[in-house]
């Protein structure tokens, strides 16, 4: 499609923001996990203000973008899920993030000393594997996007979101059996297609190490 002077003029400032964010990540090799999976419902919290530094970072960017290999593990787990829930959908959240956004949340956690920062937000100056199109937040969902209970919101910064604490948090009534439960579920359909969980987020997950991601991929700026 060939513009005019005029009609450039006229087109709003942040398609041509999206399409670079996208265009560079498309140029990187990474794919929208959509058209490897149109049954993956997207909802990118840091296109919205619906995350915890009540900022959107991304502008219009709505598609969420992995590593070919990270994203045909994420339909892998999305076909297991189906078999064993056809009445569920996995949801994302977050997928690439570019480094610029990194340095957002970073500084947005100034406050915290910087190890215990590294918890939350790993240090731009290091990369994270968002950084590098192979991690991905998510949760489960009805089909029609409704996510199941967790027990907290996506990127609660507490002991109630850590998954290494949830046999102690059921115990003392602070989550119940049904959010457990869900967890388990997500994770187990996670680790089964490859995917690694961490210890203080139920929502993350690793396709790769950081630094295989790092030997394997450019950091997407």
């Amino acid at each position: 499609m060939k513009y005019t002077v005029l009609s450039l003029l006229l087109i709003p400032q942040f398609l041509f923001a999206q399409g670079k964010l996208e265009q560079a990540m498309i140029r990187q090799g990474l794919v929208d996990i959509q058209k490897v999976d149109p049954t993956i419902r997207v909802e990118l919290k840091y296109s919205t203000t619906d995350n915890f530094i009540g900022k959107d970072v991304y502008g219009d960017l709505t598609r969420a973008y992995l590593q070919p290999m990270a994203a045909r593990k994420l339909a892998h787990a999305s076909q297991l899920l189906r078999q064993k829930h056809p009445e569920l959908r996995l949801l994302v959240y977050d997928a690439t993030r570019p480094r610029s956004a990194q340095w957002d949340l970073w500084n947005t956690l100034k406050h915290l000393p910087v190890n215990e920062r590294g918890k939350y937000v790993s240090n731009p100056r290091n990369g994270s594997v968002h950084n590098y199109g192979c991690a991905v937040d998510l949760t489960l969902a009805t089909k029609d996007g409704k996510p199941l209970d967790m027990g907290t919101r996506f990127d609660y910064f507490g002991e109630l979101a850590y998954p290494v604490k949830e046999d102690q948090l059921l115990k003392q009534g602070k989550l119940t059996q049904k959010q457990v439960d869900n967890r388990r579920l997500l994770r187990s359909v996670m680790k089964q297609a490859g995917f690694a969980p961490l210890s203080a987020e139920w929502w993350h997950f690793n396709a790769l190490t950081r630094a295989e991601a790092k030997k394997q991929y450019k950091i997407v700026e």
